[in-house]
């Protein structure tokens, strides 16, 4: 493991992070039981990733290292809410953490996918798609924002879903072939 310049340092952490972070973010969000949680734990994983960066393997995956610093501080949450019976057991998080680890680069496609085919869409439309999906949105304020009745705006979210659904699987199968 080399030394980094330290100038590039930051700059490098920064790529490597903000490029993976949404992987890292959606593994911890599947270890535990609700958003807050895995925010706060997220938080936590970016600080021991930035105080470890030096001892990061360059030849290697920033993501793979990402997650495995992610599992050990899921697991950490876990021995600290031990009392909470909303916990899962940490043999239980430690297959789910397996589990999403192997299916992480059919997930990572699938994500690729959704971004094309969500550019695809045009603005004022992606925008409503956006609306709704924000956390603690009410659809009844989009749907009264996009000019539709709460009916007509959820036969609207289905039609567009079904139109993401499409094109995410024929870029899938594009990559398939390719």
């Amino acid at each position: 493991m080399s030394e980094i310049d330290p100038s590039n340092r930051h700059r490098e952490f920064l790529r490597a992070f903000t490029t993976n972070e949404p992987a890292v973010r959606a593994f911890v969000r599947r270890l535990v039981p609700s958003r807050t949680d895995a925010d706060d734990i997220l938080q936590e994983v970016s600080i021991v990733l930035w105080e470890k960066f030096d001892e990061f393997d360059r030849s290697g995956s920033f993501k793979s290292w990402a997650c495995g610093i992610a599992r050990f501080r899921v697991l950490a949450w876990l021995r600290d809410k031990g009392r909470d019976r909303m916990v899962l057991d940490s043999g239980v998080v430690e297959l789910i953490a397996e589990e999403s680890l192997r299916v992480e680069p059919e997930l990572e496609q699938q994500r690729d996918a959704l971004e094309k085919c969500f550019e695809k869409i045009p603005n004022a439309q992606r925008d409503l798609l956006s609306q709704a999906y924000r956390r603690n949105a009410s659809i009844q304020d989009v749907a009264r924002t996009s000019g539709r009745t709460l009916s007509g705006f959820y036969q609207w979210l289905h039609r567009m879903r079904k139109r993401l659904l499409d094109c995410i699987s024929r870029e899938l199968a594009k990559e398939t072939l390719s």
